[in-house]
């Protein structure tokens, strides 16, 4: 709790700063994003070219989808990009924010020893999987830090019907540094965990894990925006919000960006977009 305390901290330090800097009358978003977009790089892609194009800066906190919520709360975000959707739909009642707009998606996996000593790989479904590991023991990491990729994980143990807990389950005590610390530890404990696609994809050829279950449905990432709401929070800065809101969702701005980030890199793309304009231009459907 002190380290998620601490860090909340920090992230507000940085937002204040930012504020400061604000203050001579340039145009700014501020927004908290969960952090796997952060360490991928494609928040900054998306940053840099929206003020190319319109000159209006924004700025971002990484944080854990619960944390980026929380420090949504204070008042000094306009913006949030989230994981979660229970986590989400509370913070919208509470009267945060105004309503859930996807953006992207991509997907989570079990990652773990190329020995496979739990036997999971090429098993159809996450919960088959995980039922696999907890009954050899096997030890899984979690992050354990309320955020996106660990409600994901905990909703996936709740359809194995698993209570996971014991000494083949561990919580990484710096979870909330993100998706990335936490596979590397995973990685140097020779375990299993679950981890979005463009992670392991970021750090493949640093780590021995490999991928042993994918492509279950119940593994999609589905990753929203969601605007700080003015009734709530009066200063924040609503007008260029939806202008950035609108430059992200457009079929021909931000989801081309999307579509087409990492291709280079790593041969295929990081994420897929999933706006609501974007899937009625393509006459595709994933919410």
């Amino acid at each position: 709790m002190r380290i998620f305390v601490a860090k909340i901290t920090v992230l507000l330090i940085l937002i204040w700063s930012s504020l400061a800097l604000a203050a001579d009358g340039d145009k700014f978003v501020f927004l908290s994003s969960t952090i796997g977009p952060v360490d991928s790089g494609i928040v900054g892609v998306l940053e840099d070219q929206f003020e190319k194009e319109t000159g209006i800066r924004v700025r971002h906190v990484g944080a854990g989808t619960g944390a980026a919520l929380k420090i949504a709360t204070k008042c000094n975000i306009d913006l949030v990009q989230a994981h979660a959707k229970s986590l989400e739909e509370k913070f919208i009642a509470d009267g945060y924010g105004i309503e859930r707009i996807p953006l992207m998606y991509n997907d989570f996996v079990i990652v773990g020893p190329v020995a496979d000593p739990a036997g999971i790989k090429g098993t159809k479904t996450a919960a088959e999987a995980l039922k696999k590991i907890k009954d050899k023991g096997s030890l899984f990491i979690s992050r354990g830090d309320k955020s996106g990729t660990h409600v994901a994980e905990m909703e996936l143990w709740a359809k194995a019907a698993i209570k996971p807990e014991g000494a083949w389950y561990s919580v990484y005590e710096k979870g909330a540094e993100g998706n990335a610390a936490t596979l590397k530890y995973t990685d140097e404990k020779a375990a299993y965990t679950v981890i979005d696609r463009a992670t392991y994809l970021s750090l493949k050829d640093q780590i021995k894990l490999g991928i042993l279950v994918e492509n279950d449905e119940a593994l999609l990432n589905f990753i929203s925006l969601i605007q700080v709401n003015p009734a709530k929070c009066p200063k924040v800065n609503a007008t260029d919000t939806k202008a950035f809101i609108a430059w992200l969702t457009s079929p021909s701005k931000g989801q081309l960006i999307i579509r087409d980030f990492g291709k280079d890199k790593y041969g295929s793309p990081l994420f897929f977009p999933n706006s609501l304009e974007w899937q009625k231009a393509n006459k595709k459907s994933r919410i």
